[in-house]
């Protein structure tokens, strides 16, 4: 095999990995009646692409997921909940602000715009967080809380990142069904590993 047939191979073969976990996300979020599949969905494609970027390229995908599927059913529901629950305060407080109040988010609301932000950059680092550490749910909250709080720069990258993915998924809808959510698991994924290893690393020391 020519060395230009052995690239086009392997782009063709991470292509199909990666819409493969991408369709287990969806089908095993169904599966679970969205409420209960969601999450536990959610960490294993997150699992399954660690072990990528950590170099176990070989895995099989649809084992290696039902394996992390299984594993973390019920710890993965219980952040749910947690998730779910913080998001439903959001929710309510801008319904209450909007529809009791009859008032428009103003700037005297910025205690809630912060939190909405703290909240939108704490999940880019929670899911990663969660496969990576064997960790109580507290701890493991708190932990990922204050990774993100200590590495702005990477935040900023995770947001351009997603940023210019969002703008190409818009511009294909097509995209987004076939790789949306491995391809936000994967770049998630890649940066919070710099995070962590730079952690370990300054432990280390």
């Amino acid at each position: 095999m020519s060395n230009t047939s052995s690239v086009i191979y392997s782009i063709m073969e991470w292509i199909t990995r990666f819409a493969f976990v991408n369709i287990l996300w969806i089908l095993f979020s169904l599966a679970g009646g969205i409420i209960l599949g969601f999450f536990p969905s959610t960490t294993a494609m997150f699992a399954i692409v660690r072990d990528w970027l950590r170099g176990n390229t070989e895995v099989p995908v649809f084992k290696t997921f039902w394996k992390y599927f299984k594993k973390d059913f019920w710890k993965s529901n219980r952040l749910g909940l947690f998730i779910m629950a913080i998001a439903a305060i959001i929710g309510a407080d801008i319904w209450y602000i909007q529809i009791n109040l009859n008032e428009l988010l103003t700037w005297t609301y910025i205690p809630l715009f912060a939190f909405m932000l703290l909240f939108l950059l704490f999940s880019f680092y929670i899911f990663p967080a969660f496969v990576h550490y064997d960790l109580k749910l507290f701890k493991l909250v708190k932990n990922a809380f204050l990774i993100m709080l200590i590495n702005p720069l990477n935040t900023i990258l995770i947001i351009l990142c997603l940023g210019s993915l969002y703008f190409v998924m818009r511009s294909i809808p097509a995209l987004a069904f076939i790789f949306g959510g491995s391809s936000y698991a994967f770049i998630t994924m890649w940066l919070c590993l710099n995070a962590f290893n730079k952690i370990q690393r300054k432990q280390g020391k």
